[in-house]
């Protein structure tokens, strides 16, 4: 019973064998995937591929990197999108300044532009957060993102802007990061964040995680990213697979939809 709260099953890298791969992490008890989107394509493939497959959910949002696609027009396809009950979170929005693809204060203006349409939708929020963690805060706070909460993803943050993301009642999710050789803030976080709080993800295609670091990822990884979190927080993969499984499910609504879809 294995939920990944954060993979990208639209990406073209899957294209050519996406069905197979999905049955394969079927296979290893992954019984539902949370799969946000980048744009407006990415969300209409995603909610595409949410509607295919009974355990895909989505995310409708626009990614910093595309941030310079925000428009009023746009945020009204996404309001439309948000109407299928597929749909469970904004997302993935936020800010990224180590690559800087748009510029800074487009990114700031196309973030809380979305916060606002996830308190219209009543909807949780999937956070992106590179090299940008004072403005997003910032920005949480100024339009009372907290009233919704949701996801800071793929968090490799320190445990003091862990403990502020906590202070203000949002999740924290790991995946890959917190099995590489060299980790040390994603490992001292694993160990930190309460039990009731911690999501498990791969980001699929990206960020396998050891040993399969450089290929790509698919959610059937996620059993590895389970056994070196039940290594650092000394308990059990199936203790894991089950406080990180009742989160996604508490946070995004998802068993309440399994049952009515």
């Amino acid at each position: 019973m294995i939920v990944d709260s954060h993979a990208h099953y639209d990406d073209e890298q899957f294209d050519a064998d996406r069905d197979k791969v999905l049955e394969k992490v079927r296979e290893k008890g992954v019984v539902r995937i949370v799969n946000p989107s980048s744009n407006i394509a990415s969300a209409e493939k995603c909610l595409k591929l949410a509607n295919e497959y009974d355990f895909l959910y989505t995310a409708v949002g626009i990614h910093p990197h595309d941030a310079t696609e925000f428009s009023n027009e746009a945020l009204k396809k996404l309001r439309a999108m948000s109407g299928n009950k597929k749909v469970v979170a904004v997302g993935e929005i936020g800010l990224d300044y180590h690559y800087d693809f748009s510029p800074r204060e487009i990114q700031r203006s196309c973030f809380a532009s979305q916060i606002s349409l996830a308190i219209e939708l009543k909807l949780p929020l999937i956070i992106h957060d590179r090299e940008a963690h004072k403005d997003i805060m910032d920005i949480i706070k100024a339009e009372k993102a907290y009233t919704v909460g949701g996801v800071f993803h793929c968090f490799t943050g320190s445990v003091e802007m862990a403990r502020e993301v906590l202070d203000l009642g949002f999740y924290i999710a790991l995946g890959g990061a917190v099995t590489f050789k060299n980790a040390k803030k994603p490992v001292e976080v694993a160990g930190y964040v309460p039990s009731d709080r911690l999501l498990i993800e791969t980001d699929s295609p990206y960020m396998a995680p050891v040993p399969f670091r450089g290929t790509r990822n698919d959610s059937g990884n996620l059993n590895e990213i389970i056994k070196k979190l039940a290594e650092i927080r000394n308990t059990t993969s199936e203790q894991i697979e089950e406080i990180t499984s009742l989160n996604a499910d508490r946070l995004f609504g998802l068993k309440l939809l399994e049952g009515d879809i």
